[in-house]
């Protein structure tokens, strides 16, 4: 199979199912940034020396390819005719186990604190802004378009999870956080 197709020469691309969009209708941008967010996870791997660290990464960027296939995938009366997994609560269960293990073994935030430290934690933050811009562009299409609203909460989440994982990832080099100066 060839990786070009010549289809999306004219601006457009298509859905999962076939309809044809132009490639910056709210929709592609959506799952667009999260397959961005996917990217930069790949680059937190390279940087990381943990294997749980690796693991729970690698199962984001797992859930992250059904995100974008969800999003990809319009809601239809007839659900059952295009299969798509779409994301549900076990998802974001996932996300919030996470949170609060990690959490757990932090000192506790008594301040705004910049992004930085190690490579792993600085691309965490960035993982975690762009994450953010996905939610709102998922937030933008949710207003326009029927989604599935879970999509959103696992955003949120995984903004939040992002933002331990990179304070973690500090912790365990002995980095410790840096407050902002006001």
């Amino acid at each position: 199979m060839k990786i070009y197709t010549k289809t999306g020469d004219d601006g457009t691309t298509s859905l999962f199912g076939g309809n044809r969009v132009a490639k910056n209708n709210p929709r592609i941008e959506s799952y667009g940034t999260v397959d961005e967010l996917n990217s930069i996870l790949g680059m937190v791997l390279t940087n990381i020396d943990n294997n749980e660290l690796n693991n729970i990464t690698l199962k984001i960027q797992n859930h992250l390819f059904n995100v974008g296939a969800d999003l990809a995938t319009p809601i239809k009366e007839d659900e059952k005719s295009l299969y798509v997994k779409r994301i549900d609560n076990s998802y974001i269960r996932f996300l919030e186990i996470n949170i609060d293990k990690f959490e757990e073994q932090l000192e506790p935030l008594k301040d705004f604190i910049l992004p930085g430290g190690t490579k792993a934690a600085s691309y965490l933050h960035l993982a975690r802004t762009v994450c953010r811009r996905a939610e709102r562009i998922v937030t933008s299409l949710s207003k326009n378009e029927k989604i599935n609203n879970l999509v959103l909460i696992y955003l949120n989440r995984l903004s939040d999870l992002l933002f331990v994982l990179a304070r973690y990832s500090n912790h365990l080099e002995g980095i410790p956080d840096t407050k902002w100066q006001k």
